[in-house]
This record gives C-alpha cells, structure tokens and sequence, in this order.
C-alpha cells in the first residue's frame, strides 16, 4: 500500500486536475485500494486546507470532494471573471426542488398533488439542468417515473448531503392539496 501521505498528495492533483467533483470510489480504484480507506483520505486533506484558511478549500458532496474557492472570496473573482448574468431558478422551480428534496424519491403525479398544478415542464427544466434526476419507477399503476435530487443540486446550495436540510413542519406545507 503507498504511504498515506503520498495518497493524499496525488488526491490533491487529481482533484486540481479533475475540476468536477470526484467520487471516493473512482479515486480508492485508481489506488486499488479501499474506498473508506480513501474517504478518510479526503477527509483529512479537506482539514488540511481548512486549517490553512487559505483562500482554496475543499468541499464536499455525499461521497465526492471538489476545491472551490472560499465563498469569502467571491465578489474578488466576480469581479475578476465578469461573468455572464446567472439565470436564476423561477419560483415554480424551487417549489420544485423542495418537494423532491424532502419527499424522495417523488413521482410527477404526486408533486404535482402538492403544488396543485402541472409541473412537466419544470421537470423538464430542471433534468436539463442537472439538478434533478430519474431514479427508477414507482410500483404504482403505469409505473410513472420517480424523481430525486442529484450531488449537482447538493453544490448548487452548498451543502453535502440532504440531512442538512432545514427541518420543516408538514403541516399544511407538503401536503396534497386535495386533502
């Protein structure tokens, strides 16, 4: 097995070259090794640039890991990039999201039960852009299609995994509106 130390140097330049964020279990096959051996890994080199406080740090996504600049640093490089406006999410989106975030895996059948109105092209929208994903079929009649958040919704607001969504009352806010 290859020193720990040399491990976590090259998950450093993997993940510097790779950009996206990289999965434990692609980095523990490039190492042949275990891939919660290689978790451990990447989560002592994110302390490592966390106690550096510098302006790289390294964020995590379930069980990926990417570095991104410090978000203390933002304005500095909007101001340096001038990016393109960033299209927002509408309203109807979010509602959206934050049906399937909390009650997936979710058909379309019954988001739209909770919003009272249709959704498909939000769905649409929403595939497109990566923040929502297919995640098999409910056993119910027509086997309608399931939907589920994906790691690219967990970086678009910057949190590692759906436990750290606030807590929210049921009362009336996700339920049908039918009943």
């Amino acid at each position: 097995m290859i020193d720990r130390q040399k491990i976590k140097s090259a998950l450093e330049s993997m993940l510097f070259v790779w950009g996206d964020p990289l999965e434990a279990g692609a980095a523990a096959r490039v190492f042949e090794a275990d891939e919660e051996y290689i978790m451990g890994c990447l989560k002592e080199l994110q302390d490592d640039y966390d106690s550096r406080g510098g302006g790289i740090m390294i964020q995590r996504f379930g069980s990926s890991f990417q570095l991104c600049t410090r978000e203390e640093n933002r304005d500095f490089i909007e101001k340096l990039c001038n990016p393109a406006k960033e299209r927002k999410l509408s309203k109807s989106a979010l509602e959206v999201l934050v049906i399937i975030a909390y009650k997936q895996p979710v058909t379309r059948g019954e988001i739209e039960s909770v919003r009272g109105v249709r959704s498909t092209y939000v769905l649409e929208g929403l595939l497109q852009k990566g923040l929502i994903e297919e995640a098999g079929r409910s056993d119910a009649i027509g086997r309608p299609v399931l939907y589920a958040t994906t790691d690219l919704f967990l970086r678009h607001f910057g949190i590692e995994s759906l436990s750290e969504l606030p807590d929210i009352e049921t009362d009336g806010l996700m339920t049908d509106k039918n009943e």
